[in-house]
């Protein structure tokens, strides 16, 4: 006998707990992106005025607990939460149901709310973002009890689930390797901003505060955010170097904003910096439009970071410090300093440094290409977007090589931007365009996992 048709659409919970809906940039494309596929979408999370912008979202939201800031506080917060959203998913079930449930870490103590829905055939989803152990070790400087509670909690989480998701290789990794998880039950899901809402916006010059430059920070304020590298950092271009033709802007909220405002006072830098505090998408777009330079001064390994994202969508350059997954991110589109060193980054950084991707652009498109038929699920595409001048042949050659079905299925010839305009000369003197040639052709390439 045929199956029934399924009459009603899937339901999907979303749990997450240490910020609110609206500011969760990540959760809110998970949540879009299963609405635009036709799943219903119910949220558990803190409470803010901006969580009901997204329309068609079923919320269930309680009053945002404290921060912890001490041990001690910790536990106050997560306990509180926890209870909230055990009880809130109960709820859930019982009045509107749900076929799967995906829990946010960190911390990772919320597998004991998804975990027993499995035994009723519900699916359980973890998506990973931050290492707890780490972030613990990254506070207190210690690997202690409480480490090795986290480190038992985490692998508790990565067993539980049916499947992990997270953010880039390196996390893939661990978690493949620290849950003792099987291959395929792990899948990378990056994060970044949505670019068919990056288009600049008009530069505001009144942001720069009288200053000739502006420097942008962006994100959530935690101590693993490294913000008070940042503020020295700018006390030494201040004070040590005499640059004082830049305004910094330290755009967000979190724990650490309220120190990291009371560290510039201390440094005598409060003049140079201000902190607007958590803006509006179209506010924060309109910083980065108007800045001349990002700052990302995060200093682990296996993070991503989505504010260098957001500064290359804009086509803002960025200073980093020169970790793994930032120079994966990033490549030849930040100007790179020895991690912690807040000594030397360079006074030459700014716009005329962007988007420089080497001399041919291949240190952007050479790691995109050995990398895109891991990133495919079976049967997904890829659209690539490259100059011509950047080696047409050599993606299609690297993609293909790696499994991928490729061809070239559109292109279109524009005038040059800024960065081969300011390199017509060297293009000239080495034959790669014809005397006056100011055009370059794009090509849109499609890659295809079989």
């Amino acid at each position: 006998m045929a199956k029934r048709a399924r009459s009603t659409p899937r339901r999907i919970l979303l749990v997450v707990e240490n910020v609110a809906f609206a500011r969760d940039h990540r959760l809110r494309k998970q949540a879009e992106t299963l609405l635009s596929a036709g799943y219903e979408v119910s949220v558990i999370c803190r409470s803010d005025p901006r969580n009901h912008d997204l329309k068609g979202i079923r919320l269930h939201e309680y009053r945002a607990p404290a921060d912890g800031e001490s041990k001690f506080g910790f536990l106050r917060e997560y306990g509180y939460s926890w209870s909230m959203a055990a009880w809130l998913t109960a709820r859930v079930f019982l009045t509107e149901r749900f076929d799967a449930i995906q829990i946010s870490g960190t911390p990772d103590i919320y597998f004991t709310i998804g975990a027993p829905f499995k035994l009723l055939g519900r699916r359980l989803v973890l998506d990973q973002r931050d290492l707890s152990p780490e972030l613990y070790e990254l506070r207190y400087g210690r690997r202690d009890r409480i480490y090795r509670a986290l480190c038992w909690l985490e692998r508790a989480s990565y067993r539980s689930a049916d499947h992990v998701i997270t953010v880039n290789a390196s996390l893939e990794k661990i978690a493949l390797r620290r849950g003792s998880l099987a291959s395929g039950t792990v899948t990378v899901v990056g994060n970044g901003p949505v670019l068919a809402r990056t288009e600049p916006r008009t530069p505001r010059p009144e942001l720069k505060q009288g200053s000739q430059l502006l420097c942008c920070w962006l994100g959530v304020m935690g101590p693993q955010d490294q913000v008070e590298l940042a503020l020295r950092a700018i006390q030494h271009l201040v004070h040590d170097r005499g640059r004082t033709d830049c305004h910094f802007a330290f755009i967000g909220d979190g724990e650490s904003r309220t120190p990291a405002q009371s560290l510039a006072e201390e440094l005598d830098i409060a003049k140079f910096v201000s902190f607007p505090g958590w803006l509006p998408e179209e506010d924060v777009f309109t910083y980065l439009s108007t800045a001349d330079l990002g700052l990302e001064p995060n200093l682990e390994d296996i993070v991503s970071p989505v504010k260098g994202m957001e500064y290359m969508a804009f086509g803002l350059p960025f200073v980093a410090f020169d970790v793994a997954e930032t120079r994966t991110l990033a490549g030849a589109a930040a100007v790179y300093v020895p991690p912690g060193d807040i000594e030397v980054i360079p006074i030459t950084a700014g716009p005329a440094r962007a988007w420089d991707a080497g001399v041919d652009g291949r240190m952007v498109l050479d790691p995109l290409c050995e990398s895109a038929a891991r990133l495919l699920d079976a049967g997904g595409s890829m659209l690539l977007v490259q100059s011509a001048l950047s080696g047409v042949e050599k993606s299609l050659n690297s993609l293909r090589s790696t499994g991928l079905q490729a061809e070239v299925i559109a292109s279109q010839v524009i005038p040059f931007g800024p960065v081969l305009s300011a390199r017509a000369g060297w293009l000239t003197a080495t034959g790669q365009i014809k005397r006056g040639c100011r055009t370059e052709e794009l090509v849109v390439i499609r890659a295809d996992k079989p």
